[in-house]
């Protein structure tokens, strides 16, 4: 499982991952990826100089569309097991948003994993990577 040390859990990571980045289509789920660089953090400057545990980090949205209370929380566990096996293929500075589609619901562990690893190792998520690699060479990320 992912550690809550390493779970999205402020509003505007997540308006910050949704709308920048990358965007992978899944069949059963859309993930968001955004790379943490030097001019990451929020407009206040909350979070300049701040020391976090390594990522990468992980956010889930699970709609009521997917299913009822135990359905969501079924899919929000896999989800969260597929990201923990999975996270080893994304550099450490990556905030990931992974917003499941109603069809998440029926999917098994394995498949989401799947789905899951196929979307970390996309040409859009390498070229996120690369692009932050070449905007700060050998900067080390505020968070």
């Amino acid at each position: 499982m992912t550690a809550p040390l390493h779970r999205i859990s402020r509003g505007s990571d997540f308006s910050r991952t949704l709308k920048s980045g990358a965007r992978v289509n899944s069949r059963d789920f859309v993930v968001h990826l955004a790379m943490v660089s030097p001019n990451w953090p929020d407009p206040r400057g909350l979070r300049q100089d701040v020391a976090m545990c390594g990522g990468p980090w992980l956010g889930l949205v699970v709609s009521k569309s997917v299913g009822n209370a135990v359905t969501r929380h079924l899919v929000a566990r896999r989800l969260r097991a597929a990201f923990a096996g999975a996270s080893n293929l994304l550099p450490d500075e990556t905030y990931v948003v992974v917003r499941a589609r109603r069809s998440a619901a029926d999917r098994s562990s394995d498949e989401l994993a799947d789905q899951l690893r196929d979307a970390f190792t996309s040409k859009r998520v390498a070229a996120l990577a690369a692009d932050v690699a070449v905007a700060a060479p050998g900067a080390v990320p505020e968070r």
